[in-house]
């Protein structure tokens, strides 16, 4: 795993390398023509003169743990980011706790404090400079750390728990993956109370996908399709009069029951309702797999667990936006 880090004006980019140098073992890569002041609480593993040179060394070393700084330019970072070892980190916070940590940055280095105002005209210079390289990069990240710690031992401590060095990060195993597509599938959804997506997966592959919303050639729910779901009720109630069909019955007509077979299992982002747990029973369906819970879970896995099908939650390690308290 390759890791590069990048983030805004004390927001403690240099803490977070520090921990994985020093916690996970990663060695620390870095560029020459950079300034070595960031780099004074590391010890360099290797120096190398171009972006590339470095992108090269780590290529032909995919296996090990690298860490480095972002401080480069768009195109160089690209290189990186097209590697399927490359993880980058983000790093940001609030204004006063990246101004205060910035201070006892500089007072360690015995250089004159700055104001807060000051501060923040440094803070936004760096933003928008280099062809605006943090704001293109910032939203990249795979994790987007908020660093709220108070001090770098409560850093230490949350980052800990994040598993930074878990394989699915970089290549997503079976569970990650078709969950991501039953996500996918759930942008497509028109009901107007909640999206939900569903894939129907036998021996790895896919064999049907649905997500909710009114049946076709019939209006779009949330063009007013369905009067239940416009309407204000809450969830469970009405659901009689409801037009919409859950994503879990769309995979499920599309699949048939023959190329279901025996042996296939439910991704859904949603846990099943009892109408949809029903179904997927009678449709010799082995496993269900979900991500978020409904109202009816226990129901559901009760009739499941009774009917011999596999019922179970995925949770993925943490990414996106991460707050450190």
């Amino acid at each position: 795993m390759f890791v590069g880090i990048l983030g805004t004006l004390g927001s403690g980019i240099q803490d977070v390398a520090e921990f994985l140098v020093n916690e996970l073992s990663f060695r620390f890569l870095a560029l020459k023509n950079k300034n070595l002041d960031i780099y004074q609480h590391l010890d360099v593993f290797k120096f190398f003169e171009t972006a590339k040179e470095m992108q090269l060394y780590a290529t032909k070393r995919w296996s090990e743990n690298f860490v480095m700084i972002a401080d480069m330019a768009n195109a160089d970072l690209d290189l990186f980011l097209k590697r399927p070892f490359f993880l980058l980190i983000s790093v940001d916070g609030p204004l006063t706790q990246r101004f205060t940590r910035y201070q006892q940055c500089i007072s360690e280095k015995s250089v004159k404090e700055v104001s807060l105002a000051e501060f923040i005209v440094q803070s936004e210079e760096k933003k928008y400079a280099d062809d605006l390289f943090l704001l293109r990069n910032l939203d990249r990240a795979n994790i987007k750390l908020i660093n709220q710690a108070k001090d770098q031992a409560s850093l230490f401590k949350e980052l800990r728990e994040l598993d930074i060095k878990n394989p699915e990060r970089l290549r997503p195993a079976w569970d990650a993956y078709f969950m991501s597509l039953a996500n996918l599938a759930a942008h497509r959804a028109n009901c107007m109370k909640r999206r939900v997506g569903c894939v129907i997966i036998r021996d790895k592959r896919v064999i049907a996908t649905g997500y909710n919303g009114t049946p076709r050639n019939f209006k779009n729910c949330n063009e007013g399709g369905c009067p239940r779901c416009n309407s204000a009720d809450a969830s469970g109630v009405g659901l009689s009069t409801c037009l919409c069909l859950h994503a879990e019955e769309n995979a499920l007509l599309e699949a048939g029951r023959d190329r279901i077979g025996s042996s296939a299992t439910v991704y859904c982002n949603t846990c099943p309702c009892l109408t949809c747990s029903i179904k997927i029973i009678q449709a010799g369906v082995r496993e269900v797999v979900y991500s978020q819970s409904y109202s009816m879970d226990a129901l559901s896995s009760r009739v499941l667990k009774q009917s011999g099908v596999t019922l179970r939650q995925f949770i993925p390690p943490k990414s996106g936006i991460v707050i450190i308290k």
